[in-house]
Parts: structure tokens; sequence; C-alpha cells
């Protein structure tokens, strides 16, 4: 779906978009209002965000089909919603054209309107050969009427989400680490991004045995990619870390086959951070962001990493492997190491679907938050809260450290049942360098959704690109 902008309302506008504050009435003439009135009246319309009423109004140019679309109390947030809505509604209409009347609204409202629309209009169709004609998306442009200067940073926000969305939802016989790696290059090329890509073998040279074990049992290499993004001077570098394990079938210590087809959303965190720099760098952030993606495939076969197993991390440190189910601190640990080695960065955020106790203590309204530095956790809580990718702080203290003490090892892969997410933090906080500011957000319960969102239809919801750019936006950019 196409999003114009105009700066009056077209004269032959078929379908008409009002936002609508809670209490208020919308903007008519004298002659429709009492009409409009009624029938919101009907409908039980009274402006909530994100709620809708319609009426077919007529006009010259024939009867002109009237949306209603509720913003509550008018904050930017509710707009987004607002937008949102106004997809749902038309997106499989038969509606070819819409106008929003936004004139007179906030720029950045106008914007989060427009990006709310947007974002709820993203499809996954490529593999579906026999969709009906009215299951069909019809809805092809959407002209907003307002002040468009806040667009282009919601843009690229758009095409983040649109990018995240999509490597998540992709099939794992399609999206594999090499797979992934050659379609972020291809989404990310001619915008100025620093591109590494690390094999099996430079893993091998540079001591990658956590990361190393949780692939050996599949035939897809691993890889790790880094984009650099140069936009602060001599500011320090923000390092953005995701986990990206492409299908995780738990290893030896396997799933249970129901609901295993979701493990391809495993990565993630690595599709946010994807997301997050190709929008950082289409938007020209004033900032030095580096993403680094750790990608491996978790499978089960004869060479496959064993409970028992001691391997040997790039940081030097052991770790037993209890659970090679509990796979994604091992990518990570390696992929944070070599991250601090290479770019040396004074603030790490890591993102990972990494654990189900994040679900069970959480559900699917926030990410879960562990930092070892209080500013860098109250920033990424305001970051989330300004968004929508609300984060929820867990503890961390040397208590739960030593429930992964390993007897043979430096460490174990997993604790004991109770605090699996918060053990689960404190193993990745042992290869956090002295002196750089940590951040893990859990987001197992968040990157997918069983329902349709405000601004997503079930599936892929696009998460962590919004609160990872607001974070850089907001703390990072001089």
């Amino acid at each position: 779906m196409k999003i114009a902008f105009a700066a009056t309302r077209p004269a032959d506008a078929g379908v008409i978009a009002l936002p609508v504050r809670k209490g208020a009435a919308p903007t008519l003439g004298e002659g429709d209002r009492a009409l409009v009135q009624a029938a919101a009246a009907a409908q039980r319309f009274e402006g909530e965000a994100g709620t809708a009423a319609e009426v077919y109004v007529p006009g010259a140019q024939g009867a002109t089909r009237l949306l209603l679309l509720g913003v509550g109390t008018g904050d930017d947030a509710a707009f987004e919603r607002a937008g949102g809505a106004l997809t749902a509604r038309l997106l499989t209409s038969g509606v070819t054209a819409a106008v929003a009347d936004l004139s007179g609204e906030d720029p950045l409202a106008v914007a989060r309107f427009a990006a709310g629309a947007a974002q709820r209009a993203w499809r996954f169709d490529e593999y579906r050969t026999k969709l009906p004609e009215k299951q069909k998306p019809t809805l092809a442009t959407l002209t907003v009427v307002g002040d468009d200067s806040g667009w282009a940073a919601r843009a690229a926000i758009t095409d983040g989400i649109a990018l995240s969305r999509t490597l998540k939802t992709l099939p794992p016989n399609i999206l594999y680490p090499e797979s992934f790696v050659a379609r972020v290059t291809a989404a990310v090329d001619g915008l100025g991004l620093e591109v590494t890509v690390l094999d099996e073998d430079a893993m091998r040279d540079l001591g990658m045995g956590a990361l190393l074990g949780v692939s050996q049992g599949s035939r897809r290499e691993a890889r790790i990619l880094a984009l650099k993004w140069n936009g602060g001077g001599d500011a320090p570098v923000t390092a953005l870390v995701g986990k990206g394990v492409t299908f995780d079938t738990g290893g030896i210590s396997i799933k249970p086959a129901a609901g295993m087809e979701d493990m391809k959303w495993d990565m993630g965190g690595a599709a946010a951070v994807a997301g997050a720099m190709l929008t950082l760098a289409t938007r020209k952030a004033k900032a030095n962001v580096v993403g680094v993606m750790g990608l491996v495939e978790n499978m089960p076969d004869g060479d496959a990493q064993r409970p028992g197993d001691v391997v040997t991390s790039m940081s030097g440190q052991t770790v037993e492997v209890i659970n090679t189910d509990a796979e994604g601190r091992l990518v990570l640990c390696d992929a944070i190491t070599w991250t601090q080695s290479v770019y040396k960065p004074a603030t790490i955020v890591d993102l990972a679907t990494l654990t189900g106790a994040m679900i069970v203590a959480l559900g699917s309204e926030h990410g879960g938050l562990f930092a070892n530095d209080d500013t860098l956790a109250e920033q990424l809580l305001a970051a989330g809260r300004a968004t929508g990718d609300l984060l929820w702080r867990f503890p961390l203290s040397p208590a739960y450290d030593k429930l992964i003490d390993s007897p043979i090892a430096d460490m174990k892969n997993v604790g004991p049942r109770g605090a699996g997410s918060i053990t689960a933090a404190q193993f990745i906080q042992r290869f956090v360098d002295d002196g750089v500011k940590w951040a893990h957000l859990d987001i197992a319960g968040m990157v997918w959704a069983d329902k349709d969102g405000a601004t997503w239809a079930k599936g892929a919801t696009g998460y962590g690109v919004r609160v990872l750019d607001r974070f850089v936006a907001d703390n990072c950019e001089g």
C-alpha cells in the first residue's frame, strides 16, 4: 500500500477518514453533523483510541463513505492505532483508495498515523497460490491530508519493521544462516553500512567454541553478520547484538513436536537488529552503531552437541552444556565477546527470544529487561514507553549467579527450574567486559502474535525495531 500526502482534501474522495477525540464531534458541515452523530451513537462509537464507526453521506459526487477513527485523548500513539484501524478495515474491502484528513494535527501525530496504517498493511503472501479474491488486498493508496514533515523518519522505521517481519516469517528451508546474510545485505545495499561476515572457518580460528557447538549438528553453516553505521563522528560505539537461531529443534534435548514449527522465529533478536540497522542507516542517524547477528541452526544429527559436553568460548571461559535447548546464550556469548574485541563498544544491548520462562512471567505484553547499569535500564524503559515496545526490568545478583556454577567447568548453560530467565541473563553477563554498559532484552513473548494487533496482523510483529531506534535517537545521537 502506498502512502501519499496532500495539503487539502481531494474533491473526488469516495472514502474519507476523520480522527475523532473521545467525547468530541468530527469536523463536518452542519448538514451532515446530525446524521453522522446519530450513526456514531447507533454504533456506540465514543472516540476511544483504536475504535471506528462509519456512515454514508450523500454528496454532489454521490455517496461518500465516511469513517470516524477514535484517537482517545489525541496522543501520538493513539493516532498510530487509528491508522492501523483504518487499514484493517479497508485493506481487503474492495476499496482501492482512501483519504485520511488530519488537517491541523501535529506533524508527529500525522506521521504516526501514516506509519500505523502502513505497518498494518504488511502481509506475507509469497507462498499462497490460491488466495480467494475476497482475501486479496485491494487498498492501493492512502492519501493523508496533513503536514508530512515527520514522515521520513517514520517511513524508515516502517521499512525496518517490514524487514524484521519478513525474516521472521520466512520458512526455515528458505531462511538459514547463509540466506539470512544474503537477504539482509541485499536489503541494506547502498545505504552506507560497513558489512562484515564471518564463516565457520573464521569463527573456528577465533575460538568460538560455544557458538560453533550449537551449529555442529546442522548441515547449514553458521555465520556472524555485522553491520556498522558510522554517523556519529568521534562518539563512542553502541552495539546491538541479536540471537539468530534460524530454526531451533532443541538439538539432542529435543523440543516436543507440537508447536515446533514456531521455532522458525527463534532468530527474532537478530531480525530486530537487522531492521533497526536498516532504519538507522535510512534516516542517517547521527550515531555510531554496530548491529551484530549470531546466526546458527540447532539440529540433532549424529554430530550434534550432547548434554554433558564442555565447550570453550572465545573469551576462554568454559561451559558445561547441560541442555542443548539452552543454545541462544551460547550463541550470544561468543557474539558479544567478538563484538567487544573488534568494535570496543561503550554500550551493548542484546536481544533474544531466549527463554520460555519469560513468556510465563510476562506473556506477550512486555519484553524482559536486564541491565548492569541503572541509567541504561531507564533509557530503554523510556524508549519502550514512547514507542509501545514495552519492557519490564528484572533483577540480577550474585545469588542468582551461583545457580549456574558448574562442578567441572567455569559455568553451566542452565540453572535450576526457578528464575530461568534471570540465570540466562546472569550467564550472558559473565561475558561482558568490565566498564561496558550492558542490557539484555528477552523478547520471547513479543516477536510473534497469535492474533491481530493495532499495527500488525496475526504473525510477526516487528517488535524491537522501534525501541532500538528510539533508544539510539534519544541517547546516542548528538
